[in-house]
């Protein structure tokens, strides 16, 4: 089962302007540390005791230089920002450029603050650890940029050895700044693991994490100019994964600073962790057997597990290396000082010229007489990711690029996607999951044609089972034609494409790869789902997912020229009711004053034996900070929506009179005639 709409949507959140930074294609820059058998590093060698080869061939070295990082004793002096113009070194290339090194025999380590993760007081543990660091660690050879990221990405204090100025823009830093969007109270998901009712706050942070990762490839990108080995410290308490997030931003952020020669060193700021089973005083209380089973214990560690987990890859994959479990958060900081040694820059122009976003496999070496004297080990980046030339694909390199971005392990994310499954029962062993995907209509160039503003996009996705065998895909071409004055409003708007699948109970992996054919800008988007078998639950009303929009529009009322005969399908879809469709909000974010539009299904509810009608009871109960902040007027469902299916449609609109901020929505659902209750939890956003 297929269907296809694209819509105007307003976009729930105004997307943030963050600045784009780009590199020559073909100069490929490696940094090569090069250590003797006691790990100290090797001096003296010239660019022609190397050997460099790309994908087995080999490659001429064009740039050469060497960083000596002389080590000084903390606290000494510290030297000017950047070395004077006469000093830095500029190497010759092909093309007759030079290769500036801005900051030689310099180490370049950047402070980077994530505020939306980090709560009041773990802020104030990390801007001590930073000015403890400057005050009493960092030598003559270190320069500092401080970065941070809050309501965007921002540099606060560029590249720096004013030991007193770095001090001083820390602490300027407002205890307090985006504090609200912390995860705080993670663990009061145990608190009623028995109780039908209780707020779960695990969500909290989830549709955060794409913004926190994309901040990080945009960091890393903004340091690609720059050939010299760049170390990242992140301050964070952490960064949800729960399969509900974007993991092709995750592996982008990752190839980003690979490419871009980062590596991160995230600080786990919350220290040394040793809650008391059950979680603290600042949490409620388990109830039920799971303080006592130890379920509650094994979850609560496993929560914090998954918050390191991201941390750990990033580290490992772009050769740096995390601090867990110490309350020393300095210490995170030292590792990155003492990993950067001296090193040498070495660049070449690849033979390969070809611009298709293939990995590049790269192999450095020492001539055999030089590594026979020396001994010595090399490490280094071993590959990269090639860029992609869109304006002169034929029609087939079109279909293949598409095709390769599916499978590729280097994710595209040139354009942002925000991405949601749901599922709903067909039958007893077969659900139809509708997926959303939206587009920020800011990011969307349109091509004049007549009277109306055009472009088109191509849609690719595949969703696999547990055992990695393809269970559907999707593909889809659709133009979209908008007159002047809806054109106008498209930088303040959204694009939503809606397409389904119809699939059994399991687990699922899923990739959608969506290309806009103007500029041939490409976006992915990585996610896991479950649909449960609802067969097994006894004592509960079995529920499918719970959705959350703003927004109804008329099914006709497609933007893109889709299959009419597609429209039809529309009758059967569950988010349709009469002629209008209710569009998911995707990113869970909402405006002050607006009103959500809630639908579930319940299935299989208890009838009355005269009529065969079901008496439900449902309302949707806001959480904050684990407390019920808001509750909606009760609705009564007492008619089968499919006798087939045997199951009842749920659908309520509640006004948003709430504050600004990130809540958890949950809808309870009693079954009056059975019995029996349920309940759905989703993150939920208020926005100014």
């Amino acid at each position: 089962m297929l269907s296809a709409l694209l819509c105007l949507a307003l976009l729930a959140q105004p997307p943030e302007e963050t600045p784009t930074f780009r590199a020559s294609a073909n100069l490929v820059i490696v940094t090569v540390f090069v250590r003797d058998g006691q790990g100290r590093p090797v001096k003296g060698l010239t660019q022609d005791d190397f050997l460099i080869t790309e994908n087995g061939k080999p490659q001429t070295v064009r740039v050469f230089e060497f960083q000596q990082i002389e080590e000084a004793a903390p606290g000494a002096a510290v030297m000017t920002a950047e070395a004077p113009a006469a000093q830095r070194v500029q190497a010759e290339q092909q093309t007759g450029a030079v290769l500036p090194v801005r900051y030689r025999d310099r180490r370049l380590i950047v402070l980077y603050f994530d505020w939306t993760s980090l709560d009041e007081a773990q802020q104030v543990r990390a801007k001590e650890a930073a000015e403890e660091w400057i005050r009493n660690k960092m030598t003559a050879a270190d320069l500092v940029r401080i970065m941070a990221f809050g309501s965007r990405l921002r540099v606060v204090q560029e590249f720096t050895g004013d030991r007193d100025a770095l001090i001083e823009t820390v602490r300027k830093f407002q205890t307090g700044e985006m504090s609200e969007l912390a995860a705080e109270g993670a663990t009061d998901a145990e608190a009623g693991e028995d109780t039908a009712f209780s707020a779960d706050d695990t969500e909290f942070n989830v549709f955060n994490t794409d913004r926190k990762l994309a901040a990080l490839e945009d960091l890393a990108r903004s340091l690609a100019a720059l050939p010299e080995k760049k170390a990242v410290v992140y301050f964070t308490a952490g960064v949800s994964r729960t399969g509900m997030d974007n993991e092709a931003q995750l592996r982008a952020a990752v190839n980003a600073a690979v490419r871009s020669n980062v590596s991160f060193y995230p600080v786990d700021v919350r220290g040394l962790q040793a809650e008391p089973p059950g979680g603290g005083a600042s949490v409620a209380a388990v109830s039920g057997t799971g303080l006592f089973s130890g379920q509650a214990q094994g979850r609560q560690r496993q929560r914090s597990y998954d918050t390191q987990d991201t941390l750990e890859m990033l580290a490992s994959d772009t050769g740096g290396r995390a601090l867990f479990d110490s309350n020393d958060l300095a210490l995170g900081i030292q590792r990155a000082q003492q990993d950067i040694q001296s090193y040498y820059i070495l660049g070449y122009y690849s033979t390969d010229e070809r611009r298709d976003g293939q990995y590049r496999r790269v192999e450095v070496k020492l001539k055999p007489a030089v590594q026979a004297r020396l001994r010595a080990r090399l490490d280094y980046r071993r590959g990269y990711f090639a860029e992609k030339d869109f304006a002169a694909f034929t029609g087939y390199d079109k279909e293949k690029q598409l095709e390769e971005a599916l499978l590729a392990g280097d994710p595209v994310t040139q354009l942002r996607l925000a991405l949601e499954v749901n599922w709903f029962r067909l039958a007893r062993s077969q659900y139809f999951v509708p997926v959303a995907v939206k587009i920020p209509g800011s990011a969307i160039p349109l091509k004049k044609q007549g009277s109306a503003e055009t472009t088109t996009f191509d849609f690719i996705g595949q969703v696999k089972d547990a055992r990695g065998a393809v269970a559907a895909t999707v593909r889809d071409s659709i133009k979209i034609q908008l007159r002047d004055e809806k054109a106008g409003q498209l930088g303040s708007r959204s694009l939503v494409y809606d397409t389904g699948f119809t699939l059994p109970p399991g687990a699922y992996t899923m990739r959608m790869v969506v290309r806009e054919n103007l500029t041939g800008k490409l976006g992915s988007f990585d996610t896991r789902f479950t649909i449960p078998d609802l067969g097994g639950l006894k004592d509960e009303v079995r529920l499918s997912s719970l959705v959350l929009g703003a927004q109804r529009v008329p099914v006709s009322e497609a933007v893109g020229a889709a299959d009419r005969k597609l429209m039809k399908r529309q009758d059967t879809h569950p988010l349709v009711r009469g002629r209008e469709k209710l569009l998911p909000s995707v990113t869970r974010v909402f405006r002050q004053g607006q009103t959500v539009y809630v639908y579930a299904e319940a299935y299989d509810p208890e009838t009355d034996a005269a009529q065969q009608r079901p008496s439900l009871a449902a309302a949707l109960t806001v959480y904050r900070d684990g407390k019920l902040v808001h509750q909606s007027r009760p609705a009564v469902v007492n008619a089968l929506k499919d006798a087939q299916s045997r199951s009842a449609a749920i659908s309520l609109e509640v006004p948003l009179k709430l504050p600004a901020g990130e809540y958890i929505a949950q809808l309870n659902v009693i079954d009056r005639l059975g019995q029996r209750a349920g309940f759905l939890r989703a993150p939920l956003v208020v926005a100014p």
